[in-house]
């Protein structure tokens, strides 16, 4: 039966991740499906996160530990880790060293990727924390065109990618991309689904098959703080909408955006948002040839002055929080 089976390379990056990542490799080795090798990517951790890596390693030949020598940045080490993948391996499976999968993740995934040969991505349900999502598409549509789920993304905001422990990825087209992710983006993960979707499809298993753990109060209060979550949409938007939508379509939305972009910015001169925060924006708008305009800020904050309550709250709130932050220090 094992034989039967294509390998599937499943690959963990951590970094000080003990207190979570021995229920990680208990998930993996709770697996139904049986063809599976496991690359844990220790990352320079100063816990104990190699000791449990090498304890369950010792127990299964299946486990490899890759100990790096330099401690790598995220998406670099995301990249590095992809690399460890099995060369005889048909498909990989990442899972972060803090979230874990159910016990039938691989078999379900793999049965649907091994129905359809046209598919390069398989996503399904995923508990994130206490609540399922990824739940956009309608039962029983176990394949969409690539082109068509990301058309999707960008018109519906159908959302069923989620984060790299949601998917399964060809092995193939990870091979084909060197470095897989780019390590220019915070939200790359997002981005690497559109590229390989252009030539691929997408699968999705209607079951929850993932868990995906919020503890990471660092990365989220910065995401949260300076809204890339926006900027990240807007980039997308910005970068794949004329390769998926009509030309009338990608106007029409792009501007769309654009606009409630400057009223997002106009609000946040209310909010007391600091200068860190507009140069984040101004950079990262440079990374797609796009601009502040004063102009347009400038009219997207008189606007906001047309009302003028929604600015005094606005502004109040700001103050709460800063005199919160100050109090706490």
């Amino acid at each position: 039966m094992i034989n039967s089976q294509p390998l599937v390379s499943v690959v963990t990056p951590v970094h000080n991740g003990e207190a979570y990542l021995a229920e990680c490799i208990e998930s993996v080795t709770a697996q139904t499906y049986d063809n599976w090798n496991y690359v844990i990517v220790n990352n320079c951790s100063s816990d104990r996160s190699l000791a449990i890596a090498e304890r369950f390693a010792e127990k299964d030949s299946r486990i490899r530990i890759c100990d790096n020598e330099r401690f790598l940045d995220v998406m670099p080490n995301l990249n590095h880790t992809m690399r460890q993948i099995c060369p005889g391996s048909k498909y990989c499976k990442v899972i972060h060293a803090d979230d874990w999968i159910f016990p039938e993740c691989l078999e379900r995934m793999v049965e649907v990727a091994e129905r359809y040969p046209s598919i390069g991505i398989v996503g399904a349900y995923r508990l994130d924390e206490s609540r399922v999502n990824l739940d956009g598409l309608p039962y029983p549509s176990t394949i969409v065109s690539g082109r068509e789920i990301c058309r999707q993304n960008l018109l519906e905001h159908t959302y069923v990618f989620g984060s790299p422990s949601s998917l399964l990825i060809r092995s193939d087209l990870i091979r084909k991309r060197d470095p897989f992710y780019s390590e220019n983006s915070f939200h790359a993960d997002k981005e690497v689904c559109f590229d390989l979707l252009k030539e691929s499809d997408f699968g999705f298993v209607h079951q929850v098959l993932t868990f995906t753990r919020r503890h990471n109060e660092s990365e989220t209060n910065f995401s949260k703080s300076y809204n890339t979550y926006r900027i990240a949409k807007l980039m997308i938007m910005k970068t794949y909408g004329p390769q998926f939508l009509d030309p009338d379509e990608y106007n029409l939305m792009f501007r769309n955006m654009v606009k409630s972009y400057y009223a997002y910015l106009a609000k946040s001169v209310f909010d007391m948002k600091g200068r860190d925060f507009f140069r984040f924006h101004k950079r990262e708008l440079k990374k797609i040839n796009l601009h502040i305009r004063s102009t347009k800020l400038l009219i997207a904050i008189l606007k906001e002055l047309m009302n003028p309550l929604d600015a005094m709250r606005s502004a109040r709130d700001a103050l709460k929080k800063r005199a919160l932050v100050c109090g706490k220090h």
